[in-house]
Formats: structure tokens, sequence, C-alpha cells
């Protein structure tokens, strides 16, 4: 299933977002006894984890939340640029998660280590060779880009040699940087996977992502469309501004 969500304003395209995942979560919890969720960089889902962090969100039960990343910079785990750091401070030490419940891409390691090291991690957890998380969150830059799926590179050109990578590196020779990410293999397999996509500097993107031909190489969100489970865009009035076929709730 595929569902557009549109709201006035990113503070209540946050709180919706966030209600949603706390009933995803429970559901989770109830049916088998752990919700695991994978973590989004950038600044847009940073306003979802402090509401996260707060009273609101208490009915979740989080010692049975496990938390992932679907994707990270190449820094350690305390430097300001990293997704992990990010969202430690803004939601994990708030609601003083248990050590074992987070798993971090160790991105203090040389890429392919530690992209390969994420790989076997998770599917030792899962104990399956495809894993499929109950949430995947995920954003939009203003490229097209979503996790570190960037345009042109060699996860999105289709020239891997290894079409079964689950975690990978990914060269951005644009941010002349390393990034290791979830494939879109692995993203796809999620039974849940809500983007998130706010302001009007996203707007042409996102009408080009959603709305115009398939160019999954110059606008990797496209490849985001899961086997089986359920994709959520959730968008603000400004992101949405340029969409013709979406209906606004």
């Amino acid at each position: 299933m595929k569902k557009f969500l549109v709201y006035h304003s990113k503070e209540e395209m946050i709180r919706s977002a966030a209600g949603h995942f706390i009933s995803t979560g429970s559901a989770a919890i109830d049916e088998r006894g752990q919700f695991n969720v994978a973590l989004a960089g950038g600044s847009t889902p940073t306003p979802l984890y402090e509401y996260l962090a707060g009273k609101k969100a208490d009915d979740l039960n989080w010692s049975k939340v496990h938390f992932f990343w679907g994707d990270e910079r190449s820094v350690p785990p305390d430097h300001p640029e990293s997704n992990f750091n990010q969202a430690n401070l803004s939601l994990l030490i708030p609601r003083t998660i248990q050590k074992e419940n987070i798993h971090r891409i160790k991105a203090e390691l040389p890429p392919a280590d530690a992209a390969r090291h994420y790989q076997e991690e998770i599917q030792a957890i899962f104990q399956q060779n495809l894993p499929s998380f109950d949430l995947i969150l995920l954003g939009m830059g203003n490229d097209g880009h979503t996790a570190s799926l960037f345009p042109e590179t060699e996860l999105v050109n289709g020239d891997v040699s290894d079409q079964n990578r689950l975690v990978a590196p990914n060269w951005v020779p644009k941010l002349e940087s390393w990034r290791i990410t979830f494939t879109p293999r692995l993203i796809n397999a999620a039974q849940n996977i809500y983007f998130l996509v706010s302001g009007h500097s996203k707007a042409n993107t996102l009408k080009l992502v959603l709305e115009g031909p398939a160019l999954p190489h110059r606008y990797p969100s496209q490849l985001i469309s899961p086997d089986q489970g359920n994709l959520f865009w959730y968008l603000d009035e400004e992101a949405a501004a340029k969409l013709s076929d979406v209906p606004r709730s």
C-alpha cells in the first residue's frame, strides 16, 4: 500500500508521524515482543525524535524498541555529523535506551568493513538472510537522494557486482566522502516505510520523483517500492506544493 499524507505545517506532519510511529511500534511489540526500527539522518527527522522523547510518547514500551540506522557518514559516533549522534542526543539519551537495544553502524571503521559488519549484525539479530524491519524512516534530499543512495553513484547506477548486498559503502563524489547505507533491497523488504519530506526547497524534486518519468539513477528515491509492505509519504504543504496527483488529507 502507498499512501500520501499532506499537512498544513511541518509541526502537524511530525505529530502525525509520531502517532503512527507509536502505533506501529506497539503493534509489533504486541505481535512479536520487539519493535525493530531503522532511523534516518538529516534535519527533517530531528523534531520527530524530540517529540518521541517527550511525555506524549510514554505509552510505547521503549524497552522493547531496537534501534538501527539506514545510513551513516564515515565519522566517529560522537562526531557532530554522525546520524547516530543526532538520534542519540535527541532521543536515545532522553529515553535512557539500554545499550543492548542500540545497533549503530561502526562508521569509525573503513567503509567496506563497517558495511560488512553491519550486514552480518542485522542478519544475526533477525536470523534471516533478508531481514524485514517493522519500520524504516527515510528523508529525501533536494537532489532526490534517500538514505545514502545518491544520484549517479555506484549503488544506483546498477553496476554493483553483488546485487545481494543489504548494507554497502557508497562513494559520493560531490561530497568527496564515503557513506554506509542500506541498499534498496533491504529497504524494500520492510513492513513499513515512512518518507518525511518538508520545505519548499524539496517541491520541484518531489514532483519529479513522484510524477516524473522513472529515472532512479538521477532520483534514487524512486528506487523505494516495498515488496509487500506499506509506503507512507509524510509531506507538508510546502513540499507538496507542485504535486498535481496527490490528494490532501
